[in-house]
């Protein structure tokens, strides 16, 4: 993979940040973050500002741009990627490693006395303006809001922001209806004696309303903000998609509806000048309910002495707890799915000794058989399909110029999942056509075992998902190796498959407890550079526990696997499973074989069921 030659790109940029057309005052520095206006990971291509600056299009990344100097700030998971896609313009700085400086130290580094930085006010989220801001001013810079987007400016063939029709869901889907979530959602309000709430998020939109679209790939999501007053709904949403009589019909736009649950569709953008006015117009004491990870835009027009700010929205907590109908569509979308990679595996099996499977080919094929399932929709993420070495690019995506053939000689890695509209699904499963070597094979069982501590986990309700982190890395930690991402994240019911407010990671200490109906994924790995990736991973449900005692009456929790696909055999040393890792591998596969072989049956796919049944044979540990 060449990286993007960005010379003359960062050049007509650092003209920009200087001319008096564009900026009030020139700016010496200007932070490109990789989000959009609603602080989104995955986002549409007009959003797609620091992926057009530096080459670099891996979810998480802000990078910063001075008169002399660019440098990138990214996670483990892109260390590989973004070092390939950048040229030598570029300082790649490793976030999480002891000697990467913040990007505050680093801007305090190199910048000139008094110097300004410059930044999108729409896309910066709220908190961190005010930390950054904060870090600036105490090193006698200014960090101050450009109006225009810099990178804009200078992007001549910047695509569309798309508009793309709505699809409505049904009570069947989503349990209960928008206008009981509006109820819940103004009873939170009035615990908090809150006036507004401004919906930021294009994932809280969706969920409020019981909306998807397909503004952004792989997300069911679509461009909006929403304004909930106590007796007020406004919807600020673009293009003739609010037309369509099924979406009228389900807001109820043109019915005689008691004036609290009228919706008032505003244009998108006009949100900013709508929430002013909010602003303008509130008495003492009057306060405006606001994620303190919406941008700095909107959550300035709210004078701050009327502003509630918190880091999760009620919406983002009540979103993450499934209810029965939402449990049961994960649990239908999850076993399609299984289906989908039972087709897969099968067809690999027979397929990779011929020489003829590339990653491109297997990803496509993986699309193909999910495609052929009851309400697909869409992929849920770019598909990781990875042999050997670019297995250990934890990001990777197949594309002309990376493509290799699969082989009976390396380790394949796939990272997929779909869309369906009744769930969302993300499953990693890592395989050998071949013979894998007795150091592939003991790596494979070290994540293993944590894969297994976590699933097996029993723990008090209220534990926050950052403490069973170590449980997945323990094995691994004893013998000295680890991994360079988070555990688990949350996933969404047919929307975004990273969801907050809960996830498994030591990455974040301000995670939400977790608590029954949560839904997380389960995916520890181990990445050898130049040789080959191993991740294994499951979506699982939080479920009640039974235990033998109940401590101060608190009752403990723990997990159910949701995914339903085998895990290779062949890849497990089993001296090193314990006899009770060795059971939940045998349950587990004793689960997915009446399960997934049921419905291999119903669907006539024979074959599948026969590779399925070959692959959860029993593991006998030898005493």
């Amino acid at each position: 993979m060449s990286p993007k030659i960005t010379t003359e790109l960062l050049k007509q940029l650092r003209q920009v940040m200087k001319s008096p057309k564009y900026v009030q005052e020139p700016v010496q520095a200007y932070i490109v973050p990789s989000g959009d206006a609603h602080q989104s990971e995955y986002i549409a291509p007009c959003d797609c500002r620091r992926a057009f600056i530096s080459g670099f299009d891996g979810s998480a990344g802000t990078a910063i741009v001075t008169e002399q100097h660019a440098a990138m700030w990214t996670d483990g998971r892109y260390f590989l990627q973004a070092a390939h896609q950048m040229d030598n313009n570029w300082t790649l700085m490793k976030m999480g490693l002891k000697d990467t400086p913040t990007q505050e130290d680093w801007l305090v580094s190199v910048l000139p006395e008094g110097s300004k930085v410059g930044v999108d006010p729409f896309i910066i989220p709220a908190d961190q303006w005010k930390r950054m801001s904060k870090a600036l001013r105490s090193a006698g810079h200014d960090l101050v809001p450009v109006k225009e987007n810099l990178i804009d400016m200078i992007w001549t063939d910047c695509p569309q922001r798309p508009c793309k029709p709505l699809i409505t869901l049904d009570l069947s889907y989503t349990g209960v209806s928008w206008r009981d979530k509006i109820v819940a959602l103004r009873s939170k309000m009035a615990e908090r004696k809150v006036l507004w709430f401004v919906v930021t998020a294009l994932d809280e939109v969706a969920w409020l309303f019981n909306l998807r679209g397909s503004d952004v790939e792989y997300n069911p999501v679509f461009f909006a903000y929403a304004v909930i007053g106590m007796n007020t709904i406004r919807l600020f949403i673009d293009g003739d998609r609010m037309t369509d009589p099924a979406v009228r019909e389900h807001l109820q736009l043109d019915s005689t509806l008691d004036p609290e649950f009228k919706i008032q569709v505003m244009p998108y953008g006009s949100i900013l000048s709508e929430l002013q006015a909010v602003g303008a117009g509130l008495s003492p004491k009057e306060k405006v309910w606001l994620s303190d990870k919406a941008s700095y835009a909107l959550t300035e027009a709210i004078p701050k002495a009327y502003r509630y700010l918190t880091p999760y929205t009620p919406i983002c907590i009540a979103k993450a707890v499934k209810n029965a109908s939402e449990t049961e569509g994960m649990r239908r979308a999850h076993i399609k799915d299984a289906v989908a990679l039972c087709e897969l595996f099968n067809w690999l099996e027979k397929e990779v000794p011929k020489g003829t499977v590339t990653e491109i080919i297997a990803a496509d094929k993986a699309e193909e058989f999910r495609s052929q399932q009851k309400d697909f929709v869409e992929l849920s993420f770019g598909t990781i399909s990875s042999t050997g070495p670019n297995g250990a690019i934890i990001h990777y995506k197949p594309v002309p110029e990376t493509n290799r053939t699969l082989s009976v000689n390396e380790i394949y890695l796939l990272d997929s999942g779909a869309q369906y509209k009744d769930g969302t699904t993300d499953v990693t499963r890592t395989m050998h056509f071949g013979t894998p070597s007795a150091y592939e094979k003991e790596c494979f069982t070290y994540v293993l075992k944590g894969h297994i501590a976590v699933s097996a986990a029993i723990f008090p309700n209220g534990t926050k998902g950052h403490l069973l982190d170590s449980f997945a890395r323990s094995a691994l930690w004893d013998c000295g190796l680890d991994y360079l991402h988070g555990t688990g994240h949350g996933v969404g019911s047919f929307l975004n498959v990273h969801e907050g407010p809960c996830g498994i990671s030591y990455k974040t200490f301000a995670d939400e407890p977790l608590e029954a109906g949560m839904i997380v994924s389960d995916e520890p790995g181990y990445y050898e550079d130049g040789s080959f990736g191993i991740r294994i991973e499951n979506v699982v449900l939080v479920i009640p526990a039974e235990t033998k005692y109940n401590f101060k009456n608190r009752g403990s929790l723990t997990f159910e696997p949701l995914t339903l696909v085998p895990i290779q055999t062949k890849m497990i040393d089993v001296n090193l499973l314990t006899q009770k890792e060795c059971n939940w591998v045998n349950d587990y596969h004793q689960k997915c074989r009446e399960v997934i072989g049921a419905e291999l049956e119903r669907q006539g796919r024979h074959e599948a069921l026969r590779w399925l049944i070959q692959e959860t044979e029993p593991l006998i540990r030898v005493q």
